[in-house]
This record gives structure tokens, sequence and C-alpha cells, in this order.
């Protein structure tokens, strides 16, 4: 067989999470993922909340945004998740829930957050009266495992102190180590 002829690689494909999709310039920055994940030899698969079908609107579009994004990180070969804090001191609770339904069909999860800063570090006010435990701003106790996330996404996906190319470059080089 002629190698000139043979088809190239598929590119490994990833989702693209995040609450970027309600940014006033959602479709544009996804075209940006997009070229930016191309220039990592990925393909990113965006998904817009806004692009439903003509017609529908309220629960109906809810269901069918929610059916078409689970779709797409079913159809993609792992996640790139932006974790920053977004509306408060967490995540998304969107994009949350997407590295999770990654994570339960067995699919490798990336995330980056500028928040180095453990969440003792960003979130903790006080220590309880025995000096025992950090507490938030409401009096609940804040875990102290030196991470930047809860553990359920720390311990879950790979998680890149920094920007999105920084992600998709340890996600290459992750990528490489595999083969």
């Amino acid at each position: 067989m002629n190698p000139a002829s043979s088809p190239a690689p598929k590119p490994f494909t990833l989702y693209l999470a995040g609450y970027d999709v309600f940014r006033p310039d959602a479709v544009a920055h996804g075209e940006h993922l997009k070229r930016l994940c191309a220039r990592y030899g990925l393909q990113g698969l965006y998904p817009l909340d806004k692009a439903g079908p003509a017609g529908l609107d309220g629960p109906e579009l809810a269901a069918w945004i929610y059916r078409a994004n689970v779709a797409l990180i079913r159809q993609a070969d792992g996640v790139i998740a932006n974790l920053n804090p977004f509306r408060g001191a967490e995540p998304d609770s969107g994009t949350a829930f997407e590295v999770g339904y990654a994570v339960a069909l067995g699919k490798p999860v990336w995330a980056y957050t500028s928040v180095a800063a453990s969440i003792v570090e960003q979130v903790a006010v006080a220590t309880s009266a025995d000096g025992g435990m950090h507490l938030d701003a409401e009096g609940y106790t804040v875990e102290d495992f030196g991470m930047n996330l809860n553990l359920m996404l720390a311990c879950s996906a790979t998680i890149v102190a920094g920007d999105v190319q920084a992600c998709l470059a340890r996600i290459v080089r992750d990528l490489g180590s595999r083969t």
C-alpha cells in the first residue's frame, strides 16, 4: 500500500466543556477554541446552547440542549473543561455535571483553572472553636486536601492551573505518552 494514499489518522476529539457558551461572543469564542485545538492536532467539539431548533423554548429547549450536549460528550474521545470560577467561587454546575458524565463513560478529562490556590486559601474565613476545621463565611467546613478544586473534580480529572493553551499542551503530552 502506498503510504501517501493512507488516510490521515483521525484527530483526538475533545468536548469543550465550560461556561464559555454563556459569553456574549459565544460563537466566535467557540470557533477560537476549536482553532486552538486544531493547532495542537486535536479536534474540538463545541456545544452551543443557543443553537436549538426553531420553535423550541423553555423546558423543551432545555431538554433538547441536554440531549445534544450529552450526545456530543459520548461522541468525543475526551473532555477539556473550563473550571474557572463562575458566578461565585465554584466552577459552573453544568460543566461539573459534564465532567462527571464523561468520567462515568470512562473518558479522560482534563480541566483548567486560573486559580492555583487551595480551597482553604480561596474561601476559608475562620477556624472552628477547637481549631480543627476551616470554615467559610456561612460556617460550613472547608475541605483541606491542599487542592484548588473540590476533591470530586480534582481526583477525577487532570487539573491544569493555567489557561486553555496550557491544558491543550498537557493533553498532547499525556496522549503522546500513551502511544
